[in-house]
């Protein structure tokens, strides 16, 4: 996972890193299936279901804010161009939550991220085809002007460090939390894959991503 702000950050560096891709490949193949939607596995819950609107209910009503996160992100949210993005598109989208200013014109007079930003920082063809694994996605975020930190899910972790990490960052408009995770366990299409954390419920411990 990686820790990110405007401004430097005092924190301490996700399993073992993962290919920010869900695909091998952004191209099309004739001999695979297409579909529309995947529909959620059961222990995954969709955000506007039932269930999903009542947790963020609770979350934003619950003693302590921890939903606090989310509204930098979702006035920022950003779907990502290529199937191998996932990366690039959840930094462009924490970037754009932090105000971080990129230093350069997007288009007209506007200066703003988007995936074409860091073009001059790696290869979009290489990422278009592989993704970006976590080190990569800090080094990003450091070199376009956001502090950003580094924490893997060794042994040295513990689960309750780990869930004060998520809760300090969920409480905070000034610190967004983005995890490089494989989808394998929870039974979803892919497996590495990189998403800001948009907001913890306590009560059940669970986050939105």
């Amino acid at each position: 996972m990686a820790v990110m702000a405007a401004n430097p950050i005092q924190l301490a560096a996700a399993p073992p890193e993962v290919s920010g891709s869900s695909s091998s490949s952004s191209n099309e193949s004739p001999n695979l299936p297409t579909f529309h939607r995947r529909q959620l596995p059961d222990q995954c819950i969709a955000f506007a279901s039932p269930m999903g609107r009542r947790l963020f209910v609770e979350a934003l009503n619950a003693p302590i804010n921890y939903m606090t996160t989310y509204f930098p992100l979702a006035e920022q949210f950003t779907t990502q161009a290529e199937p191998a993005y996932c990366g690039l598109s959840t930094l462009v989208m924490c970037l754009n939550a932090l105000g971080v200013d990129p230093g350069r014109v997007w288009k007209g007079s506007w200066r703003w991220f988007s995936e074409e930003s860091f073009a001059t920082s790696l290869s979009l063809a290489d990422a278009k085809q592989k993704g970006i694994c976590l080190s990569q996605f800090v080094t990003l975020a450091r070199c376009h002007g956001a502090a950003a930190e580094e924490i893997r899910a060794t042994n040295d972790l513990s689960l309750d460090e780990f869930r004060s990490i998520v809760q300090r960052c969920c409480a905070s408009s000034e610190l967004v939390l983005v995890l490089n995770y494989s989808r394998i366990p929870l039974g979803q299409t892919g497996d590495g894959h990189f998403s800001p954390v948009g907001g913890y419920h306590a009560a059940s411990d669970m986050g939105t991503l």
